[in-house]
C-alpha cells in the first residue's frame, strides 16, 4: 500500500528555516509529480509547491518555499526560509499520478495519496 511520511516540523522562531521531509512508498515515486500543501486551523487547504517527476526546480506560492526531490531516496523535501508567524499551518505531502505539475498544481484535486501531515508552528 502507498504509505507518505513527513517529517521535520516543530516550534520554530521567525525568520528561521526549516527542512520537511517526506519519504514515500508503495509506489514508483519517480513518475509521480509531488506536492506540499498547508493548513492552517479554520482555513483551507492551501498548495505550497510542486515538483514534476524528474526535474531540479519546481512551482512554489512563494520564493520562500523550496522543493526538491531524491529519487533515489523516495524523498521529496521542503526548505522553507525566513519564516513568518503566518507560516504555522500543518504540512501535507501529497503526490500526483500525473507526472507533471499543471496549472491547477495548488488544487487539492490534482492528487492521489497523501500524508498525515507535520506541524509547523513559528512564534513572534
Amino acid at each position: 500500500q502507498v504509505r507518505i511520511v513527513e517529517s521535520g516540523g516543530g516550534l520554530v522562531q521567525a525568520g528561521g528555516s526549516l527542512r520537511l521531509s517526506c519519504i514515500v512508498s508503495g509506489l514508483t515515486f519517480r513518475q509521480y509529480a509531488m506536492g506540499w500543501f498547508r493548513q492552517a486551523p479554520g482555513k483551507e487547504r492551501e498548495g505550497v509547491s510542486c515538483i514534476s517527476r524528474s526535474t531540479y526546480s519546481g512551482l512554489s506560492l512563494e520564493r520562500r518555499f523550496a522543493i526538491s526531490r531524491d529519487n533515489a531516496k523516495n524523498t521529496v523535501y521542503l526548505d522553507i526560509d525566513s519564516l513568518k508567524p503566518e507560516d504555522t499551518a500543518m504540512y501535507y505531502c501529497a503526490a500526483s499520478s500525473d507526472s507533471y505539475c499543471s496549472r491547477a498544481w495548488s488544487n487539492t484535486g490534482e492528487y492521489n495519496y497523501w500524508g498525515q501531515g507535520t506541524q509547523v508552528t513559528v512564534t513572534s
